[in-house]
């Protein structure tokens, strides 16, 4: 028997008047006019519940957005925050983003419209660690389910709160012995909270119970050394979600239930900071450590029973710095020297040799099996993280080259300067609208027609240095510098 179209009913609800024209669409809005009313009904704001969005991918397609900051040009409000490096996301009505403040270590939301303080709370500081100059004490962004917020301290550790600002939990963790200090932020997968705490020594990642606190499990991390490497989410056909985390050589994906390697990766960089970017069934990830990490350029050691054998002179065991034979190796030695001691024991050997045969590089990984589909090793950045936007990969250096390419091949369809002026870049680039949004640190907005022709839209300056990634919901961009946060909307 022959049946007609299936249709799904999403919704049904009545305005209880009679409506008197055809109902029209636009700006992200539905209009509807009744005998007596125009009703305007918009869909609610899309989640940039997390660091760079939705599951990190730096897009939210949320209605048009402006393409120029000039002058004041298109801004709705600036409000002055703290200093922190966290970039702010937006869930309903709120923003939440940490910052520092002297010594005070604060959480703040704000409201979206106005930009309007809704409430600060502190977290306990018990120590102070080292942090490079291009991080700070407030540098991992919070995540948010909706009903709850967290975030993660460096310097204490995980803090819950409600959308009111209550305390649920806090979880002490570290010290963490990282050399560029913690910067990894939380992600919410299922009812846990995923953290992936990287370091020189005693790597992990764990999940703690969004509504508790409780630890649910912790799966170590032996081989990942400094970094802080947000994770993403993966969906298998099958089975429970998958949690994709690079660290040092390797890319590891847990199993959201148990912690325990689903999957992994091999050919990593030695220093892991971007967020793999999950598209089309791909997950595109970039690394770069030094110099002498680029193809053809690495240092291969000898093992660590051969150059005893050879270059320990005072017998004591280890290689000191004055035992080592090659003169590139010894600028490095210092890095790898986890104890201090100015000695390398075998396992800081084994990290070191490690460390400088790693290659740098932009990956192409098949999701769900680790299949490496093509590399790329020109221009690879070692900060911001890569977009995927509109089939085409940006991928933009610490010093402001950019890179398109096709991300099914890693064919490169152009490759150069975005800007004439030299400027770091230290934000990843997010894309909306059909445009890209790129935040220089010295302040400078450059705003891209998406495409693999890199077309220039506007340039616009802030007012101060730039380090956060933009945040984009509901026909909005906001922007944070180090002492304000903007919001700008067409």
């Amino acid at each position: 028997m022959a049946t007609g179209p299936a249709f799904k009913l999403l919704a049904k609800n009545s305005l209880n008047e009679m409506i008197m024209a055809t109902p029209a669409i636009a700006r992200g809005s539905l209009f509807i006019r009744t005998l007596t009313k125009l009703y305007r009904i918009t869909e609610a704001p899309a989640a940039w519940d997390r660091f760079r969005g939705p599951n990190g991918t730096g897009v939210a397609e949320t209605g048009p957005l402006p393409d120029d900051f000039a002058a004041g040009k298109n801004q709705l409000w600036k409000v002055p925050l703290p200093p922190g490096h966290s970039s702010p996301i937006v869930v309903g009505d709120h923003i939440y983003l940490t910052a520092f403040e002297g010594d005070q270590l604060l959480t703040i939301a704000l409201d979206r419209r106005s930009g309007r303080t809704l409430w600060r709370r502190e977290s306990p500081r018990p120590r102070k660690e080292v942090y490079d100059k291009r991080n700070s004490p407030a540098s991992p962004s919070p995540a948010s389910s909706g009903t709850s917020v967290f975030v993660f301290m460096p310097d204490y550790g995980l803090l819950a709160y409600g959308t009111d600002g209550a305390e649920l939990w806090r979880v002490p963790l570290g010290p963490f012995d990282n050399g560029y200090g913690s910067g990894a932020s939380p992600i919410l997968v299922g009812d846990k909270v995923i953290l992936v705490c990287d370091q020189n020594r005693g790597s992990y990642a764990v999940a703690f119970d969004q509504a508790t606190g409780k630890e649910r499990w912790r799966t170590q991390r032996p081989e990942a050394l400094t970094g802080h490497s947000t994770p993403v989410v993966y969906q298998p056909p099958q089975g429970p979600a998958q949690i994709i985390a690079p660290g040092s050589f390797r890319m590891d994906t847990y199993s959201e239930e148990t912690g325990q390697i689903v999957w992994s990766t091999g050919g990593l960089a030695s220093e892991m900071k971007s967020v793999p970017v999950l598209a089309d069934g791909m997950v595109f990830i970039n690394g770069y450590n030094i110099p002498d990490n680029d193809p053809g350029k690495q240092i291969q050691l000898p093992s660590f029973a051969e150059a005893l054998a050879t270059s320990d002179a005072n017998k004591n065991g280890k290689l000191d710095l004055d035992e080592l034979a090659d003169p590139r190796a010894k600028k490095y030695f210092a890095y790898l020297d986890f104890d201090h001691d100015k000695a390398l024991d075998e396992s800081e050997w084994k990290s070191f040799a490690l460390t400088l045969s790693a290659e740098n590089g932009l990956l192409a990984v098949e999701a769900g099996t680790g299949k490496v589909k093509w590399k790329f090793h020109r221009g690879i950045p070692q900060l911001p993280s890569t977009l995927f936007y509109q089939d085409v990969l940006y991928m933009i250096t610490d010093s402001g080259i950019l890179t398109t390419l096709r991300p099914a091949t890693g064919e490169v369809l152009k490759q150069g300067r975005i800007r004439t002026a030299a400027d770091n870049y230290y934000a990843a680039p997010v894309g909306s609208d059909g445009k890209v949004y790129f935040a220089s640190k010295s302040g400078v907005v450059t705003v891209l027609r998406a495409g693999g022709d890199q077309q220039i839209l506007s340039t616009s300056e802030l007012d101060d240095e730039i380090y956060a990634t933009p945040a984009i919901s509901a026909g909005r961009i906001y922007i944070r510098t180090r002492s304000s946060l903007y919001a700008f909307g067409s």
